[in-house]
């Protein structure tokens, strides 16, 4: 079966979850016998997804919306009202990277010491959400001219508001130029990060650093690798970034 683009799959899911509960109800079930049965429709379409939190999001997605909303006692054309919330907040688009996945405070506190910075160097958030990633940027760097981007405008907004001492600008990480930067941040997902990984071998000068938390860029050799008390890493690449074949005998 062909793969769906991101994301058809939970819009569908969640669309047929929600025809299947109003269409239980008006045969006479009970609602939370309605609401179990729609769920384990969208708990059989998340099997549709290619990674955990898109097949997460979709089985969870529906059940918890009517959960919160109370669906019983609200129209039905709240549904859509709701989906255009978040089609505003969270647009298409961005549903190709990575969700909305908060840096932990504190977390890039010992960087410098494996990607050091001069006074004034350019660091990019590159899909920089609310401001989380800035804000511990910030703390590593205080120094540093720290720059977002991010494609959903409200964010954008949230997060400009957030970190009134950045710059941020609502557009596309991936046609940005990233040559300015003297660091380049990314908390995307697994598959972003061989887009990553060529943009920065293409486009960042020697000796600027590419940053990603939690995903590797398979395919290069890492200079530091940070671990976080939970266990998570902290990938580190300088460019211009060395292929992994090219250290083999």
């Amino acid at each position: 079966m062909p793969r769906l683009p991101w994301p058809l799959p939970a819009l569908l899911a969640w669309t047929l979850a929600w025809l299947a509960y109003r269409g239980l109800l008006m045969l006479g079930l009970a609602a939370p016998a309605a609401l179990v049965a729609a769920a384990l429709v969208g708990l059989a379409m998340s099997f549709f997804g290619h990674t955990w939190w898109r097949r997460l999001m979709i089985a969870a997605g529906f059940p918890l919306v009517v959960l919160a909303m109370g669906a019983a006692a609200w129209p039905a054309w709240s549904w859509l009202v709701l989906l255009a919330v978040l089609a505003a907040v969270y647009p298409l688009h961005a549903w190709r990277d990575a969700p909305l996945f908060p840096t932990p405070a504190g977390a890039l506190r010992t960087l410098p010491r494996h990607a050091p910075l001069e006074a004034g160097a350019l660091v990019l958030d590159a899909g920089c959400g609310l401001g989380h990633g800035l804000a511990a940027l910030r703390a590593a760097y205080p120094q540093a001219r720290l720059h977002g981007i991010e494609w959903s405008w409200p964010l954008r907004l949230a997060c400009a508001l957030r970190c009134p001492w950045a710059q941020v600008r609502q557009g596309d990480i991936w046609r940005a130029d990233w040559q300015p930067y003297d660091l380049v941040y990314l908390f995307q997902r697994p598959e972003s990060m061989p887009r990553a990984l060529h943009k920065a071998a293409a486009q960042m000068r020697p000796g600027s650093w590419l940053v990603s938390l939690e995903f590797e860029a398979t395919g290069a050799v890492a200079a530091h690798v940070i671990r976080l008390p939970d266990g998570r890493p902290i990938w580190i690449y300088q460019c211009p970034v060395v292929a992994v074949q090219s250290q083999r005998p």
